[in-house]
């Protein structure tokens, strides 16, 4: 079903010919040319107006041309056998006010927490958050602080890497920092980070660590065919546990953000309520029911 290159060729002419003509005003009837028909649908060359763009060439514009037919053929016959087997009940337009309203009113209350959220959150209100609801983040794995540098060894800077790595000096580190940056496959040298024994296993050689034996791998430096690796640890907190603050600080903050957002348009319902009050009418059911 597919369109050849002689099909290709007079549609682009009729294309031509076609949006040449529409473009002259005195031109009352114009004829179209149709693509493809699926029963009593058409598709005309005047739906594929601005489609193809000015440099297209002519393999390009078979493709592109071929695809949309095909596409639009598949689309036809999905709807016409969609339109035959819905339930004789089923209301069509109900369906399609009910998520025009959805979508209007979604699109409003979007707007309104654009405009009037409060996005900052306080170190405070984080802390509060914690304290009440911590029981609910216990650790499914085993979680460490600790530093590790994952290098090739045939980096230039690596006999000095391996010194700064020793010292604990703030200036040292930031050397060290810039030499990572410039020779290391992977790092991690941010001391407040938590992570996952998992991520941190797969960047080391397989075995070196792991949640069995995590405790007891302080500090070592060990190497492989291609990389020497460095790590420390400095902290870890076990499966089961409740998670550090800062290691679910950003699920903390998204749900705060949810609470206002479900608060600020529960409060503008009610501003809105009371502003138009005088416009509702609340009829009894009774009456109601009688009429």
């Amino acid at each position: 079903m597919s369109l050849n290159h002689t099909n290709v060729w007079f549609l682009l002419f009729a294309g031509i010919f076609f949006f040449a003509c529409q473009t002259t005003p005195t031109d009352d009837v114009v004829t179209d040319k149709v693509l493809a028909t699926v029963q009593n649908k058409s598709l005309y060359l005047s739906e594929l107006d601005g489609m193809l763009p000015e440099d297209t060439n002519l393999e390009d514009s078979v493709k592109i041309i071929n695809a949309y037919v095909e596409r639009w053929i598949r689309k036809s016959l999905l709807m016409q056998e969609a339109e035959r087997n819905i339930p004789k009940d089923l209301n069509i337009d109900e369906l399609v006010r009910d998520y025009r309203a959805s979508l209007v009113q979604h699109t409003y209350e979007q707007m309104l927490v654009e405009q009037d959220l409060d996005s900052l959150i306080t170190n405070r209100e984080l802390d509060e958050f914690y304290e009440r609801n911590k029981e609910q983040y216990q650790l499914d794995a085993p979680i460490v602080r600790c530093n590790f540098i994952k290098i090739p060894q045939d980096a230039p800077d690596l006999p000095l890497i391996r010194d700064l790595w020793r010292t604990n000096k703030m200036e040292d580190r930031q050397k060290l920092l810039n030499l990572c940056n410039k020779n290391a496959k992977e790092y991690l040298l941010a001391d407040s980070i938590w992570s996952k024994v998992d991520f941190i296993a797969k960047e080391l050689p397989k075995g070196a660590i792991n949640t069995n034996n995590i405790g007891s791998r302080k500090a070592f430096t060990i190497q492989d065919n291609d990389f020497f690796y460095f790590f420390r640890l400095y902290e870890i907190v076990n499966r089961k546990a409740i998670a550090p603050l800062s290691y679910i600080e950003d699920q903390a903050a998204k749900v705060i953000l949810h609470r206002r957002k479900i608060k600020l348009l529960e409060e503008k319902k009610e501003e809105l309520y009371e502003q138009k009050s005088s416009q509702i009418k609340v009829f009894p059911f009774a009456q109601v029911a009688e009429n």
